[in-house]
């Protein structure tokens, strides 16, 4: 059987070194393969059963919910229900963690998951993405979710599904990064690539540059310098399509950078956008595991220890050569 005939269960049975048990990963990834299927089967047929547009809802961050935002957080949390070792779900669209019903055995897990990245794009038939982040509980943690609020460092294990022209599922368990891809007729996800290297530096970077006059000065002029187009190291091509996981995607694969700068405010200081236990921690792991770099502009990603469970953070995350010059450029000040 070749590299690409090797399915997701049996590619993880026979790895070792990773930063939890292989039966305790096994279990937890046979349900992001579960809830990958299901969603990309539910988006595939989303404009003829009524999922589109907004719900009329608002999340915890205070923005609109689309219909499907609220489908896809339920399958999540119905893929984990009851079921060891996840003990605990962590979601954007959720205030508070839930908790799963029975006994916490040890290890225990938490998963903080964005159900749905790229929202915005369900409407156009756009790139979307679910992104989680797997954390060791404490024993004896409780109802309580200090343990949890530890740096991405801590993080077992993060990844992320991609639903485009087909779907993938990338993983890492700090043992280098693997990409699976759904073959719908043997309705399993197989290995694509494995051990997955980043590019040192590229030629595409993705931003929002329609919010770049709320950038701060040090952003604008780093985002000046990649397209001033002075020499091949100034000659970078836009490639943004709104949902993070794709544009991250084609940096890993391509190298080159994804940038969401802070936003300044009236005290002069620098906003984030982006969330920093459930969309940036868990791609600065696997960014660093393929040997790229993640940072707020002034510090490493998965140095940063988070006060609650929705915190946001400015990023700058890909290629080492990019991320070293955002940060000798000062882009956050």
């Amino acid at each position: 059987m070749g590299i690409r005939g090797i399915t997701l269960a049996r590619h993880v049975s026979t790895h070792h070194g990773t930063r939890l048990p292989n039966t305790d990963l096994a279990l937890i990834l046979e349900r992001i393969e579960q809830i990958g299927k299901r969603i990309a089967r539910e988006l595939a047929h989303a404009s003829l059963g009524g999922q589109l547009g907004y719900s009329g809802a608002t999340n915890i961050q205070g923005e609109q919910v689309k219909t499907l935002d609220q489908w896809t957080n339920q399958v999540f949390l119905e893929a984990f229900a009851h079921r060891r070792p996840v003990c605990c779900l962590v979601s954007e669209e959720m205030e508070h963690a839930v908790h799963a019903g029975g006994e916490c055995g040890d290890p225990s897990y938490a998963i903080l998951f964005d159900p749905l990245d790229g929202s915005s794009n369900i409407d156009v038939n756009g790139s979307l993405g679910s992104i989680f982040s797997i954390h060791r509980r404490a024993p004896d943690h409780g109802a309580a979710v200090a343990d949890i609020l530890r740096p991405g460092a801590d993080q077992v294990a993060a990844g992320y599904l991609l639903y485009g022209p087909s779907t993938q599922l990338i993983y890492t368990a700090g043992e280098g990064v693997d990409i699976f891809t759904l073959d719908h007729r043997r309705g399993e996800f197989v290995l694509w690539r494995e051990g997955v290297k980043m590019p040192p530096r590229g030629t595409a970077y993705a931003v929002n540059q329609g919010n770049i006059s709320k950038f701060h000065p040090g952003a604008r002029k780093f985002v000046e310098h990649l397209t001033s187009r002075k020499d091949k190291s100034t000659s970078y091509s836009l490639r943004y399509s709104g949902a993070f996981a794709a544009d991250f995607h084609r940096c890993l694969l391509e190298g080159g950078l994804y940038l969401y700068p802070g936003e300044v405010t009236p005290d002069g200081r620098t906003k984030g956008k982006l969330r920093l236990m459930y969309e940036l921690a868990p791609m600065a792991m696997i960014v660093e595991q393929a040997g790229g770099k993640a940072s707020t502009g002034k510090s490493r990603i998965l140095d940063l220890i988070p006060e609650s469970l929705h915190d946001r953070a400015p990023i700058y995350i890909g290629s080492a050569a990019e991320v070293e010059l955002a940060e000798l450029m000062q882009v956050e000040g």
